[in-house]
């Protein structure tokens, strides 16, 4: 019979500790900014095929990300019309991963810097949260609708062509070393620094019709900006990128200007004073700020006063210290899109432009849900105005055929 060891009830287990080197490009993380990468390209071709394999392909990407031999691929580049003519940089999906998984692991950190009133591309504000917060401005100002104030409203020229991508590197570096665990510290700004310095005029896809592009003015394309100019619109990290940039205006305005009543949507920024001299104070110290710390200038053509009372054209409301109205323009837009589908055509929205298209059939299930779902939308906006009229007179007057369609 043969005896096997056996251990000694008094002998401690010895715990084998593995020791691993501590990384910013962890799987699980990199899976996380998948998954929110996908949330609303799913459906896209890009997306589809990286779907296919997607277990492999993380893991090929992780090892690229960890060696440092991560490079960008080519983007998608296009031109839309509306509401104005801009230059359109799309990522390829994988790289819009790497996008997500930057953002995800440094935009808290930047998050506590950031001011309240910043309202553009940040979690819980947007422009709902950004006319709230004008309302209760107003309120403010004018002493509970007592009394007059002004309004100042100012634009930054050709704003993402021109962002300085050494002073934005810069930035990001500083928050990076101050605020981050030392063993991710260098990966993430040389990942950061590839995403800032990434040229996509080098490598991209043109998509849709090559004569739109001429109708970009030379100080808006990439493809004509300074070296090391620049960010593309289009990408999470450029809008991320943005605020980060804009943050050091913000903390002038608040800081050193002590505005009370200010905010920023993107590159738009407006102020209020029961002053009208030292909104245009203000103004000029805030184009000299910006000229000699972040390479940026005021629109001279785009700059707006005026009595609170007149009503401030903002995030797509006027809002007057009594009442909030939509604008014309996102009015007529609805009813446009109604009349094309009431008189048997579809309006197409593509990358390019939207046009009316003849439909010689009635149109189909997915065709109704999408129609729907554009009008709930428009709704949607109208619910934080003062229109009820006006929602009864669309529905009255300009919904037609589509009244049919929605009841059965």
């Amino acid at each position: 019979m043969t005896n096997f060891p056996t251990q000694d009830k008094n002998e401690k287990c010895q715990k084998v500790k593995i020791f691993t080197t501590p990384t910013a490009f962890t799987l699980p993380k990199l899976f996380k900014a998948y998954l929110s990468c996908r949330q609303r390209k799913r459906k896209t071709i890009n997306a589809l095929k990286f779907e296919l394999d997607w277990e492999s392909k993380l893991f090929r990407l992780q090892k690229e990300l960890q060696n440092h031999t991560y490079q960008l691929g080519r983007s998608i580049c296009f031109v839309v019309t509306y509401p104005k003519v801009r230059e359109i940089f799309a990522a390829d999906f994988r790289d819009r991963i790497v996008h997500h998984l930057l953002v995800n692991k440094i935009e808290p950190y930047f998050e506590r810097r950031f001011i309240y009133d910043s309202f553009a591309c940040r979690k819980e504000k947007g422009c709902h949260a950004a006319l709230s917060r004008l309302k209760k401005f107003i309120y403010q100002v004018t002493k509970n609708k007592s009394q007059n104030a002004f309004y100042g409203q100012f634009d930054i020229k050709s704003f993402f062509s021109s962002i300085d991508k050494n002073i934005l590197l810069t930035l990001i570096e500083k928050e990076i070393k101050k605020s981050l665990p030392v063993y991710s510290q260098k990966e993430l700004l040389w990942l950061a620094k590839k995403i800032v310095f990434h040229d996509p005029t080098q490598n991209y896809y043109l998509k849709g019709k090559k004569e739109l592009f001429n109708q970009i003015p030379a100080h808006k394309t990439l493809f004509k900006t300074p070296k090391n100019k620049g960010l593309p619109i289009g990408n999470l990290t450029s809008q991320f990128f943005a605020n980060v940039y804009l943050n050091e205006l913000d903390q002038f305005v608040k800081r050193e200007l002590k505005v009370k009543y200010y905010l920023r949507y993107a590159d738009d920024m407006t102020l209020l004073s029961d002053d009208l001299k030292q909104l245009k104070k203000w103004r000029r110290k805030i184009s000299r700020f910006l000229k000699e710390n972040l390479g940026l200038e005021l629109h001279p053509n785009k700059d707006k006063y005026g009595s609170v009372w007149q009503g401030i054209n903002f995030v797509g409301y006027i809002i007057k210290p009594d009442y909030v109205l939509s604008r014309k323009r996102v009015v007529g837009n609805l009813k446009t899109k109604l009349h094309y589908f009431n008189q048997g055509l579809l309006l197409v929205s593509s990358n390019q432009k939207q046009e009316a298209l003849p439909l010689s059939r009635p149109p189909t299930k997915e065709e109704i849900k999408q129609m729907a779902a554009m009008v709930n939308s428009y709704f949607g906006h109208f619910r934080w105005a003062n229109c009820y009229n006006l929602r009864q007179n669309l529905y009255e007057k300009h919904f037609g055929e589509l009244k049919k369609y929605l009841s059965s």
